[in-house]
């Protein structure tokens, strides 16, 4: 795709993306969320100590390159999986949706967002953060390249493991 055949990007398209995108990952429709990222997908969860860190050079409580991504997601699945059985019940709310700037087919987001998690006799967790997104513009539509989250919580372990796609 030559970047004359790149249309702008309007803000409505990058938010039904991460509405579906919420939608699937709550609906535990793992496979069918794997087919909006893009094939060199990245997923990062930075420590809270150091939110704007790079996964090179910090620690990180998730740091996933596609391959990564797919185990990931083979691994959550399974029925062996004793963190998510049963499945955590999740509910995100997704707002101030921000397209922050694009260049070539990239598009940069920013997005706030609250996840409830319910666990089975256990409390309810709400994860309270910042989305930021580089989105690629396909023959397809958008798809995700890099998902990071960062959490404004200050401290996790009240949380709970984070064994979901947050």
């Amino acid at each position: 795709m030559s970047l004359e055949t790149i249309s702008a990007v309007t803000r409505e398209e990058v938010e039904n993306l991460l509405f579906l995108e919420a939608q699937l990952l709550d609906e535990w429709r793992l496979d069918e969320w794997q087919r909006l990222l893009t094939e060199d997908a990245a997923y990062y969860v930075p420590s809270n100590d150091s939110p704007e860190s790079s996964h090179r050079g910090a620690l990180f409580l998730i740091a996933d390159d596609r391959a990564r991504l797919d185990q990931r997601v083979i691994r959550i699945k399974s029925a062996d999986c004793h963190a998510e059985s049963p499945k955590s019940r999740t509910c995100r709310m997704i707002s101030n949706v921000r397209i922050e700037k694009t260049e070539g087919d990239l598009v940069y987001v920013a997005a706030n967002f609250i996840c409830h998690r319910f666990r089975r006799y256990g409390r309810a967790y709400p994860f309270v953060g910042f989305y930021r997104f580089v989105l690629r513009r396909t023959a397809d539509g958008l798809r995700i390249k890099e998902r990071k989250v960062i959490l404004a919580s200050e401290e996790l372990g009240a949380l709970g493991s984070i064994s979901f796609i947050l």
